[in-house]
């Protein structure tokens, strides 16, 4: 088909992902057209974008994942190709076919490609007629409980459930027996249906402390494929990715051949154009299994592009227009080592749900040489029930991989948000830890140091106290004369006539308040340069990041970024009335269960309402053997954060 020349481009997607295509388009000197639901009129995409399209609704399903509507915003946009992301419609064939319908470009594979891989059971089976080893598992079409019951049996205990049709975590359940087999299958066909419009689901063995590593592949219309090196994924959390590198460490250039090699075989066999990703478990013995393909560009693609000094979107964008892959495969660069770290909003100490809320800070990291971040924010966004709750991605790059863990500790040191609660900190110490300084890489490697990477919450140290009085007291607006600074009235260290010099700064920290009191000799050794507290003492000086927002300071101490407020003792007594009795809402979601009645018992532990929130689902339990007293809401209600769900019998 004769198409125009390629000059609009739109992005079929949201966040960072979006942001990122687009920086990408802009450069080649292509107009970006941005869609977006009505929640997300004014997010960074939106702004970022020469033209913009409303999709309007605000859930996925009503806006992200709608073919008609994105196929006709390209037309009204004049857009003449569409780039799907990852994510939402990226792996859909039937999305892949009404954007070539349409006669557009499709900066993805072919759909045949999409549905010979895009559904994980049929990619299993044309690895195992290819011969490439599998995990023991079961990859049929019938959905029945009974069949997964004997399939779970045939392999034997644990087992992982998985949605076909998806990825990143979403429709993923680990079952240790058969008797959590019924919830868990019902539950991850919800969360398939919800983010992928597919409830399907296979069964596979869960392979004990496993590496994760997958081979980035690259094809274009010539017949041409190559692999550009590897990239290790292994520190994940609910089977999500949170840390992920290249090379992988410990790879011999042998392995590295071998899983590159069977990666273009399975490409080739499908007829595959563009970049995609398949995936291996690897094993301490060098053993590898397919566990599936990724027909689309990948959220870590960063660490390859690090590693080869490669533009991947600028490739996706010259092979959809039918050039030529300009490299062979002896010709592919591997300089150095990358590791990238996702930036969530969610909270690690609550079991990493959710967070939603307004960012009432954002500030990143310097970018430069070695240091790159890819962020779908900025300040004053609001971070919304409805999607996938990353904000961004920190990537380092170094000579070798202790020089990239160590630059990449440095970004997040630099890193401030507030407003919602994120995972800096766990970030931190996943890079501090000494397992991961010296590549004890597994999958089981986050619940192995759950202790160090989880610890349990720690009060601010009086040194903490007393550097966020000394910000909050230097950050204060002036109040002072400043016509003579002669005068004891310019002055606002608490002067008194006949005695000591002082103030008393009252703050409040994560429920805690606490009165300081800080005198002249204190006072002197402290000092605000723009948003960073010094301390001077014994001829010694080190900086703190203390940001002041308003009615909040965000202080940097301990390696934790710390919100303190002014304490308000009547707004604090409203919190604690608000907080008796009652289980609420832990984030802003919709009710998709009610699993009890008024009246009935229930035991510690026990599920009593399912929220879904951010395309993942999350059960209120009992804190203790009790009875319903009320049910406060209903399947399908929307929620917000603290809203009362149940009440219980004291």
């Amino acid at each position: 088909m004769n198409r125009p020349p390629l000059t609009t481009l739109l992005v079929a997607n949201r966040g960072e992902i979006a942001c990122r295509v687009m920086r990408t388009a802009k450069a080649m000197g292509l107009t970006t057209v941005a869609v977006h639901s009505a929640i997300d009129r004014n997010a960074r995409h939106s702004r970022q974008a020469d033209v913009c399209v409303d999709l309007g609704g605000n859930k996925a399903a009503d806006s992200y994942l709608q073919i008609d509507k994105l196929v006709a915003a390209a037309k009204a946009s004049g857009a003449q190709a569409i780039h799907p992301g990852y994510g939402f419609l990226s792996e859909n064939a039937d999305f892949a076919r009404a954007v070539e319908a349409a006669g557009l470009m499709f900066l993805g594979p072919p759909a045949s490609a999409i549905d010979a891989m895009g559904s994980k059971s049929a990619a299993k089976a044309l690895m195992e007629s290819a011969g490439v080893p599998l995990v023991p598992g079961y990859h049929g079409q019938a959905q029945d409980l009974d069949t997964f019951k004997q399939a779970a049996r045939h392999v034997g205990y644990p087992v992982l459930l998985k949605a076909s049709a998806g990825g990143g975590g979403k429709g993923m359940k680990v079952v240790e027996d058969e008797s959590q087999l019924a919830d868990a299958l019902a539950s991850a066909q919800r969360e398939a249906l919800s983010s992928f419009g597919d409830a399907r689901m296979l069964v596979e063995k869960y392979v004990l402390k496993p590496r994760h590593v997958e081979i980035q592949i690259f094809a274009d219309r010539h017949g041409h494929c190559l692999y550009l090196n590897e990239r290790d994924c292994s520190i994940q959390r609910r089977h999500q990715k949170v840390v992920e590198e290249a090379p992988a460490p410990g790879l011999s250039a042998d392995l590295r051949r071998a899983m590159g090699e069977a990666a273009v075989r399975a490409a080739q066999a499908i007829g595959y154009v563009g970049a995609g990703t398949v995936e291996f478990l690897l094993d301490a013995r060098g053993q590898f299994f397919f566990m599936e393909m990724n027909t689309r560009l990948q959220v870590e693609h960063p660490v390859t592009e690090a590693i080869t000094g490669l533009d991947l979107v600028a490739w996706q964008i010259r092979v959809a227009c039918g050039e030529p892959l300009p490299i062979t495969q002896d010709q592919v660069p591997l300089n150095g080592h990358a590791i990238e770290v996702r930036l969530y909003a969610e909270d690690p100490a609550n079991d990493f749900l959710p967070a939603t809320g307004t960012l009432t800070l954002y500030r990143e990291p310097a970018c430069g040489p070695g240091r790159r971040v890819d962020s779908g924010v900025s300040e004053g966004d609001a971070v919304s029930p409805f999607y996938d709750p990353m904000l961004g991605k920190l990537i380092a790059w170094g000579e070798d991989r202790e020089q990239a863990r160590l630059r990449l500790l440095a970004m997040l040191d630099e890193f401030a948000v507030g407003g919602v609660k994120t995972n800096i900190a766990f970030l931190r110490r996943i890079l501090a830890h000494p397992g991961f300084a010296a590549a004890e890489l597994d999958t089981g490697f986050i619940p192995r140091h759950q202790e160090t990477l989880l610890p349990a919450a720690q009060a601010l140290s009086a040194e903490g106290w007393e550097a966020a009085a000394q910000a909050w007291l230097l950050s204060e607006p002036a109040r002072a004369r400043v016509d003579d600074p002669h005068s004891p009235w310019a002055r606002q260290d608490g002067l008194r006539l006949g005695a000591g010099t002082s103030l008393n700064v009252h703050l409040t920290h994560n429920g805690h308040d606490q009165a300081v009191t800080l005198n002249q000799k204190t006072q002197g050794i402290w000092s605000l340069q723009g948003d960073w507290l010094m301390r001077e003492q014994a001829g010694l000086r080190t900086r703190h990041l203390a940001i002041r927002k308003g009615a909040s300071l965000y202080l940097h101490w301990d390696g934790e970024l710390h919100t303190l407020e002014a304490f308000d003792p009547l707004a604090q007594a409203a919190i604690d009335l608000a907080h008796q009795g009652g289980l609420t809402a832990p984030m802003n979601g919709s009710i998709v269960r009610v699993l009890v009645e008024v009246g009935q018992a229930v035991e510690a532990g026990a599920p009593l309402v399912v929220l879904e929130a951010m395309k993942m689902e999350h059960s209120i339990r009992a804190p203790k053997a009790t009875t319903v007293k009320a049910l406060l809401c209903q399947e399908g209600d929307m929620v917000s954060e603290g809203a009362a769900l149940v009440e219980l019998e004291p």
